[in-house]
């Protein structure tokens, strides 16, 4: 649940990131118990076509690492010249007031690799709000950011005024719709806290309605297994018809999840896993999890237009919470939520739906830019940003 925090080093003379082999990135991430989500690891360079990329590490001179990233790098078409993307990174110390100390290098190191801009995710929290919080908040045009929340992160508010200070820039704000602007990643979440909980506890955490639900599965013979790579198409299959059912596109091929599960279970096996919900022999629904140390993903999910009445979805939540509970994990990770609190908009369905879970949503601090020094630079960010809006 908290931010990313890595000890920090005693003020030395600090060096430029240099480049690291993947296993002596792992290491620093298992050394330090950094918590770096999926996003960061080196795997997942592999997992994104069309990118170049870099793991970079630095630290004081005459020490160990202390902070580690995965850069990935989009060539402008026509330059030699690279928009720098770090997704929920850098892997930093987020604590250290004097921050410059490691991003001034990274930025110039970026520079010199001839990107254009950059944008980065950092990883403290900001706000975040109880179930029962936002239960109590729902209402015709209502939005997450009128709600007073019952939670606020200093180290995050820190970091915010510190990167607005240096002149970075806070991707997009908030769409109409109830979904986040101009970030690539989700800038709200939804967190079940594991930590010191037992399965009563989180039983007991579920609402009523999710309860019912779970138990109508059972009864109803909903079997909950888990898959390989060869229920891949049966996954993507429920989500094409997922997609068209709840109005989203999420772009993605059958070949780009065929890529995700063999690098990041090559990594690590056990990594990814497919969860299948089977009802009458037949796959109703199939959800991916993902887990990196003690942090535990529900990246994406799928089901099917019939036999909802069984609610194969809740059921495939539950044993993907126990299990999750059972690797030792601190907190459940439901991604991303829309901002709307309005029933009457299309997105918080899905809000609601994860509110049954009793857990938190999460604000971050969100995707923050900078272009690089030079008005060719400037010039080419302001052609990106053109390009990203019209997509």
């Amino acid at each position: 649940m908290s931010a990313l925090l890595v000890t920090a080093a005693p003020h030395r003379a600090p060096i430029s990131p240099e480049p690291l082999t993947a296993e002596a990135y792992r290491a620093f991430l298992t050394r330090t118990g950094a918590g770096a989500g999926f996003l960061q690891l080196p795997s997942w360079a592999a997992v994104k076509e069309g990118w170049r990329h870099q793991l970079l590490g630095w630290g004081p001179a005459s020490g160990e690492l202390t902070g580690v990233a995965l850069v990935l790098l989009r060539p402008f078409p026509g330059t030699r010249k690279y928009f720098a993307y770090l997704p929920e990174g850098p892997v930093a110390d987020w604590t250290d007031p004097d921050m410059d100390g490691w991003l001034t290098p990274l930025l110039g190191h970026l520079r010199a690799a001839g990107a254009f801009a950059v944008r980065i995710g950092p990883s403290p929290a900001f706000r975040r709000w109880n179930a029962a919080t936002l239960k109590a908040n729902t209402g015709p045009g209502r939005r997450l950011a009128d709600v007073l929340a019952d939670e606020v992160d200093p180290l995050g508010t820190a970091v915010a005024e510190r990167l607005r200070a240096r002149g970075w820039r806070r991707c997009g704000g908030d769409s109409a719709d109830g979904t986040d602007g101009a970030d690539a990643q989700p800038r709200h979440v939804y967190q079940v806290p594991l930590a010191g909980r037992t399965t009563d506890d989180l039983w007991n955490g579920l609402n009523q309605e999710w309860r019912r639900n779970v138990r109508k599965a059972r009864k109803a013979g909903v079997e909950v297994v888990v898959g390989s790579a060869a229920d891949l198409p049966d996954f993507y299959r429920l989500l094409r018809i997922t997609e068209e059912r709840d109005g989203f596109r999420l772009g993605r091929s059958l070949a780009y999840y065929e890529r995700q599960y063999a690098v990041l279970n090559a990594e690590e096996p056990g990594r990814m896993k497919l969860y299948l919900a089977r009802h009458e022999g037949e796959i109703l629904a199939a959800h991916t999890m993902i887990t990196v140390g003690r942090r535990v993903w529900y990246q994406t999910g799928a089901s099917a237009d019939h036999r909802r009445e069984v609610r194969p979805s809740n059921a495939l939540q539950w044993r993907m919470m126990l299990d999750a509970h059972a690797l030792g994990a601190h907190v459940y990770d439901m991604r991303g939520i829309p901002s709307t609190l309005d029933p009457d908009v299309r997105a918080h369905g899905l809000l609601r739906w994860k509110l049954g879970t009793g857990g938190q949503a999460v604000e971050t601090l969100g995707e923050w830019e900078t272009p690089m020094d030079g008005t060719t630079n400037h010039t080419l960010y302001r052609a990106f940003q053109a390009y990203l809006a019209r997509r």
